[in-house]
């Protein structure tokens, strides 16, 4: 009797194993592919709790453009947004190692156009969709904010050519968005930075040469030069201590966007003594600003 107990219970017990795994996988994908390329993939992950359609918030990782994964931190961190009824869409894209600029921003509004497509599918919002990214991820966000529409950035044998590649919303977290102006502005401040006008710094290789000697595709991957009225809103933080990427990145950036769309989009956070990264990002109340932000614009 007690053995056919045993064996009852461990059926049962695979059998919510099995259950579980097959609810776990209702609310996550992984690795759904939007492109030819291995890098060309996202995830998934769907809140719990909240009634569908879900608002989106699409992380691109950060990385120089030459590294970084869909996987990291800039994901974990987006997922906080799966408490407030967002859907997170994790996104990698081609590194410079493969293909140089504008392979990267072509992927993410491919990404864009995929998740529009398959909104459906996967109980996503296609009418709200907001980018967050840090570093190169925030570039690319915030180029992906600016650019609706851009032929000269889109690849549309990626597919999907029904769908808009437009968001509604822009988190863009210390992001290198004009290569051009880094190395004067790190010496206007006095900040002893990251070299960007030499061959092996990320920027050159993210171009394919010396920024200094492919200006034209040096400014086709800059936000700045494509600002409209219709942008969406901006949220933009940057600490002033930064040494891979000059804090006036971020602060001529917002005065850009606020000529164009108005003071009340955009919303600049600068950090005091605040380097690349650290806790003044990734802190609870910065990340519930995000958020905040977020909710007034999506929801």
């Amino acid at each position: 009797m007690y053995k056919r107990i045993s064996v009852m219970f461990a059926v049962l017990l695979v059998l919510i194993i099995v259950a579980s795994s097959l609810y776990a996988s209702q609310d996550t994908y992984v690795d759904i592919s939007y492109g030819s390329s291995p890098a060309q993939q996202l995830d998934i992950f769907l809140p719990d709790g909240f009634e569908a359609p879900y608002p989106v918030i699409i992380s691109i990782h950060g990385g120089g453009w030459c590294g970084g994964d869909k996987t990291g931190p800039d994901t974990e961190i987006a997922k906080a947004g799966l408490k407030r009824g967002y859907a997170v869409v994790a996104v990698n894209y081609r590194l410079s190692g493969e293909a140089i600029a504008p392979a990267q921003i072509q992927d993410v509004k491919a990404a864009i156009r995929f998740i529009r497509a398959n909104a459906g599918k996967y109980h996503l919002d296609p009418n709200k969709l907001a980018v967050w990214g840090s570093s190169a991820g925030g570039a690319l966000a915030a180029l992906a904010g600016t650019s609706s529409g851009v032929q000269e950035l889109q690849d549309l044998s990626m597919g999907y050519t029904r769908f808009s590649d437009r968001v509604q919303a822009v988190v863009d977290w210390c992001g290198p968005v004009d290569l051009a102006t880094m190395d004067q502005q790190f010496k206007t401040s006095g900040i002893n930075g990251e070299k960007m006008d030499v061959l092996d710094s990320y920027g050159s290789k993210y171009v394919g040469n010396r920024i200094t000697l492919v200006p034209e595709l040096v400014q086709l991957v800059n936000a700045a030069n494509y600002i409209t009225p219709d942008d969406p809103p901006f949220y933009i933080q940057h600490g002033t201590a930064d040494t891979l990427v000059p804090y006036q990145q971020s602060t001529e950036l917002t005065k850009k966007l606020e000529a164009v769309l108005g003071k009340d989009k955009v919303q600049l956070v600068t950090m005091p003594g605040m380097g690349h990264d650290g806790h003044g990002f990734t802190n609870p109340e910065s990340i519930s600003h995000v958020l905040d932000f977020l909710d007034k614009t999506l929801k």
